[in-house]
């Protein structure tokens, strides 16, 4: 298993339960976000219960000095875990210009430059691992969340390049793609709702295995081989409907 980790987006989420699943295995973590009073208690936590080194590391990620402290720390590391991010839901040009960039920013520059960061030293030792966490909204076209939905393409993309790239020099990256999934808390997964621990330890056993690709949930694997072959047209019609429907519901853009 790995010695270190940097897990980004460690405050919440699946980020936490990464976090918090990585510890339980004895790995020392280094765990950024924005929110440094979250992850000061988080990393107490995880010290104080599994014995590993947990570092607490805030920084806003959009921001170039946030991001080059969170650099310089994922240099070294063992395993990098790509997982902040976030997603606007509204119509494009409703939503404001400057938040979307900072989308872009944060789900696309962020993971690349970190990338770049922790990947040398890998080569160079032989091993190690990159997990980049994506979406299934990768695979389709996504109204309401466009900016989103290509960043996470982006990401899917880049992923499976560098897994090919780097797979010789026995360094593991993967793309975890989960679909809707609870962030907040644990309550049972159901038809399109997957709990996030169970997200968070597919992820690392696909990404300690060398897979390129990680889809939880058994409804989302029998999905998505549809969602390839399926005409394009096709999904932009059903994605449309969908957005038509989440605009009836909500009673507007704003979600």
């Amino acid at each position: 298993m790995w010695r270190e980790a940097v897990v980004t987006g460690a405050s919440s989420g699946i980020g936490e339960s990464i976090a918090r699943t990585l510890a339980a295995r004895g790995t020392d973590l280094v765990l950024v976000a924005r929110r440094g009073d979250l992850l000061e208690k988080l990393a107490g936590e995880l010290s104080g219960r599994f014995g590993v080194r947990a570092e607490a590391l805030a920084a806003d990620l959009t921001a170039p000095e946030g991001l080059e402290r969170a650099a310089e720390r994922a240099a070294g590391t063992d395993l990098l875990v790509n997982n902040a991010g976030y997603g606007a839901f509204g119509a494009f040009h409703e939503l404001s210009y400057a938040d979307q960039a900072k989308e872009v920013a944060l789900n696309t520059t962020a993971l690349m430059r970190l990338t770049h960061a922790a990947v040398p030293s890998m080569v160079e030792r032989g091993r190690g691992g990159v997990l980049n966490v994506a979406s299934v909204a990768a695979y389709a076209p996504s109204p309401g969340s466009a900016v989103y939905g290509a960043t996470k393409a982006f990401v899917l993309s880049f992923t499976e390049s560098l897994h090919a790239e780097l797979k010789p020099a026995g360094v593991h990256v993967t793309a975890l793609c989960p679909g809707f999934t609870r962030t907040e808390d644990d309550r049972p997964a159901n038809l399109m709702w997957l709990a996030r621990d169970a997200v968070a330890r597919a992820g690392l056993e696909a990404v300690r295995r060398g897979h390129a690709l990680c889809v939880p949930g058994a409804q989302y694997k029998v999905l998505l081989p549809a969602m390839k072959l399926a005409p394009r047209g096709v999904l932009r019609t059903v994605s449309s409907a969908v957005w038509d429907r989440a605009v009836r519901t909500h009673g507007g853009t704003d979600a």
